[in-house]
């Protein structure tokens, strides 16, 4: 018999996997394009957030007024939490066990918590500790690139579904003017 910890443990698995192929079907079908009537998420950030922050010096943040366009609006995180859980309580119910949905509730809380520190240190570095990563470093020119090619690099935090989706890019096929910094990684051919 399976324990609780080990379900908690598939859970959460399973919430990092089903959170970036969320991340990557948000951030492409309802930030990138309006959907229907619904336009407030393609304004805020297809609109607003890029044309704010660009693959170029302004990828760093400018304008301190520009601060609130790096997050999204508060109320986003409960509301993008819960419909990104939907999966793993399904599965929960399906293996009858709460303990997956746990893990996966968790999972899913972290990653979009993850998204938000992380994509606000990418626009506004101050030498924080996980800036100095190695980790943040290949994220930061992921994101970056996508700044520069909006049709790809879709994920974040864990570029999973970019990689399965084949909207990975590592790195530019053309010379452009990017930003400079300790932890921005040359992203030129």
């Amino acid at each position: 018999m399976i324990s609780y910890i080990s379900w908690c443990l598939v859970g959460a698995v399973s919430g990092v996997v089903v959170s970036s192929f969320f991340e990557w079907t948000l951030h492409r079908f309802v930030m990138h394009k309006p959907l229907w009537k619904f336009r407030y998420p393609f304004e805020a950030h297809a609109i607003v957030h890029h044309q704010t922050f660009k693959s170029d010096h302004t990828y760093h943040l400018i304008k301190d007024e520009d601060k609130k366009t790096i997050p999204m609006a508060w109320w986003n995180g409960p509301v993008l939490v819960f419909f990104c859980q939907m999966p793993v309580l399904l599965a929960a119910i399906a293996l009858q066990s709460w303990s997956v949905f746990a893990g996966g509730a968790i999972a899913c809380s972290l990653y979009y918590a993850t998204y938000e520190y992380i994509h606000w240190c990418m626009h506004l570095p101050r030498k924080r500790a996980i800036e100095r990563s190695g980790l943040f470093f290949r994220l930061n020119g992921h994101h970056l690139l996508h700044h520069r090619y909006m049709g790809k690099n879709f994920n974040v935090v864990f570029p999973l579904a970019d990689l399965i989706l084949g909207t990975l890019v590592l790195r530019s096929p053309i010379r452009f003017p990017q930003p400079q910094g300790a932890a921005v990684p040359n992203v030129q051919p």
